[in-house]
């Protein structure tokens, strides 16, 4: 059996862009949490939950940053991917940096 080795360069090749969404969903699966769970947790609807994760909704900077308290998590990080996702979506290519 052979292992590849993946940088983030190979990752976003073979897997698309790291996203809010996709960060949120797999944190929600690390846990075990349904989504109709973890919706109520977030306090927000299960569907709004399967919009995020699916990039069809992206957070405000301000969701992002509550999502992130909720979750005991980063706010940099969680904000930086929201914002990352609203310049994707409207397909400027630039990167965004959060101190």
């Amino acid at each position: 059996m052979t292992t590849k080795k993946y940088g983030t360069k190979k990752l976003r090749e073979e897997f698309g862009p790291l996203t809010f969404g996709n960060a949120l969903e797999a944190y929600r699966l690390t846990e075990e949490i349904t989504q109709a769970d973890f919706a109520k947790l977030l306090g927000i609807s299960a569907q709004s939950l399967c919009d995020i994760e699916k990039g069809r909704r992206v957070p405000t900077p301000k969701r992002a940053a509550k999502i992130a308290k909720q979750i005991e998590q980063p706010e940099n990080f969680w904000i930086q991917l929201a914002f990352q996702d609203m310049l994707r979506k409207e397909e400027l290519n630039y990167t965004v940096s959060v101190a």
